[in-house]
């Protein structure tokens, strides 16, 4: 199983940066996947309104008024017709594309099984949708798709009648089943609508809607679509003969001639065994959990800044226990914990300069813990050689590169590991160069969305001054660099580590001068200390 997410994984990473080069960052669809799919959503909504309004619901009238839209009405509802057909095929395109990428980096197991489990139903709710709607068009490709569906569900001994007595003849089809369809066709999507809000419960700041570029881009890609390439009909339905040669949606209908190859209960098999595969991923094999995050109340203040930073609604603040004199507390889920570290990075009594060995905080990860991140600082500034190379401190999350296997005979560099870029407090930023560990400090991560879904952005918005917790303003910004990477782009990291070298070279020598400790001036949240730095590298959204 590991392979084939490291085979995918890679191929997405390609795929990322030739997007990345097309439609920049900022509007590059492989950092938007779900909220696409939001968006192919609405389309089919609207353009399902407009087709309603105008469709005679009735099994003699359907088909007349849909050629009449097609036709007659092309520049409008010619246009919503299509926009419905290419709304929807792209719908499911964008949910395999989605789930495929989440396989691939592996954010389906542990606590995140919930949101992958309950994406299944919405599967069966998009394609039931999209078949009961090319019912409603009564062609001869709506014939086949009754007949075979019709064959399917009577398979299954949970009918008392069956289904496909309705298309035996021409008089066997009533406008009463044609209303049950409508009514499906209809209450399907509104069901549909309940499952996603189901589907990110444990997801914090979901993307609804993905950036104003790339939603005109797709709009305008669909409407090109449905001009230059209008969807159409078949001739129409005649139950009085068998259809001939049609012409499948793939999308909705990659499993129909199965039907004929094999049989309606082997169909079945194929369909609920990928079913039940695709639920059973996140438990295939067995995860080993990593140690959660803990709080310790004796150092939370009752701030908000974890439960504001974490990505998946796993700490929350509650009611005071210990007496202190503050309202709340933070409290960890554990189900719901992934063990990124961001919430360590986030408390504003997580620092390095503690003269404790234990380096106490009020909310830490077992492993590594704040103390063992000052260990790996502490023996990594004994690693440097001896060389009048500027010495590099590299910081780097573990989903993304391997910093602690760094080596060049261009640089003087060492790596330390973390779960999560965000996982690093401001203050151990500061504490290195005060201390004069290293000459300056790069910071690496997830080269395209983070895995972690936040933590490149919270790292980039606290190092600029935005986001609590703050970087001092005495850090010398000349010698912080970051640089997001994946893990493709070793070549890449390390021509960053040699121009940040050289661009170090060029500085005067680190002195207790040009780091003195000085008492920071005392600022109210939300308001940035020092000035406002620009940090190189991509801030992807969720």
């Amino acid at each position: 199983m590991s392979w084939i997410k490291s085979v995918l994984r890679r191929g997405f990473e390609v795929l990322e940066h030739v997007l990345d080069a097309a439609f920049g960052v900022a509007c590059n669809p492989m950092h938007h996947l779900g909220a696409l799919g939001f968006l192919f959503y609405w389309v089919v909504a609207v353009s399902g309104i407009y087709l309603y309004i105008g469709f005679d619901t009735n099994v003699a009238g359907a088909y007349g008024s849909i050629e009449y839209l097609t036709k007659v009405q092309w520049y409008a509802g010619g246009v919503m017709r299509s926009l419905h057909r290419y709304g929807s095929d792209a719908l499911v395109g964008m949910m395999m594309v989605h789930m495929a990428h989440e396989f691939a980096q592996d954010r389906l197991r542990g606590p995140r099984w919930f949101t992958w489990f309950t994406g299944v139903p919405i599967l069966w709710f998009v394609y039931a949708a999209g078949i009961t709607g090319y019912w409603l068009v009564w062609d001869q490709l709506a014939q086949y798709v009754a007949l075979a569906t019709s064959e399917l569900f009577d398979s299954l001994p949970i009918f008392g009648e069956s289904i496909a007595r309705n298309f035996l003849a021409p008089d066997a089809l009533d406008d009463r089943f044609f209303t049950l369809m409508i009514f499906l066709h209809i209450a399907i999507p509104l069901i549909l609508l309940v499952v996603l809000w189901v589907h990110l419960q444990r997801v914090t700041f979901p993307e609804f809607n993905p950036p104003l570029g790339l939603t005109v881009g797709t709009m305008v890609m669909l409407v090109a679509l449905s001009l230059i390439w209008p969807a159409t009909s078949h001739a129409p339905a005649d139950l009085a003969k068998v259809p001939g040669r049609i012409n499948l949606d793939w999308f909705y209908f990659a499993v129909y001639p199965l039907i004929d190859r094999w049989s309606a209960l082997g169909t079945w098999a194929v369909i609920m065994g990928a079913t039940w595969l695709i639920a059973a991923l996140p438990w295939l094999p067995p995860m080993r959990r990593k140690g959660v995050a803990v709080v310790t109340l004796d150092y939370c203040n009752g701030c908000t800044r974890c439960a504001d930073d974490c990505p998946y609604n796993a700490i929350s603040m509650v009611r005071r226990t210990d007496g202190k004199p503050f309202s709340h507390q933070a409290e960890v889920n554990e189900a719901f914990c992934v063990s990124c570290g961001i919430c360590v990075g986030s408390c504003p009594t997580s620092s390095a300069f503690r003269s404790t060995a234990e380096l106490p905080t009020g909310i830490d990860l077992p492993d590594p813990s704040l103390r063992m991140i000052r260990e790996r600082i502490q023996a990594g500034a004994t690693r440097f050689s001896a060389a009048d190379a500027p010495r590099v401190m590299v910081f780097g999350c573990d989903p993304a590169l391997d910093v602690t296997a760094i080596a060049g005979s261009e640089f003087n560099a060492v790596g330390v590991s973390l779960p999560c870029a965000a996982a690093l407090p401001p203050s151990f930023i500061d504490y290195v160069l005060t201390r004069r560990l290293a000459d300056g400090v790069l910071i690496t991560g997830c080269g395209g969305r983070c895995k972690y879904r936040w933590g490149t952005k919270w790292m980039n918005l606290r190092l600029g001054g935005k986001r609590d917790p703050y970087l001092r303003g005495r850090v010398p910004r000349e010698r912080l660099a970051v640089v997001w990477a994946d893990s493709t782009e070793d070549g890449y990291l390390k021509q960053e580590i040699v121009a940040f070298s050289q661009r170090l070279a060029a500085l005067p020598p680190l002195s207790e001068e040009s780091v003195r400790i000085e008492k920071p001036p005392r600022t109210k949240r939300g308001k940035a200390v020092g000035p406002e730095v620009a940090t190189p590298g991509t801030e992807t959204a969720p």
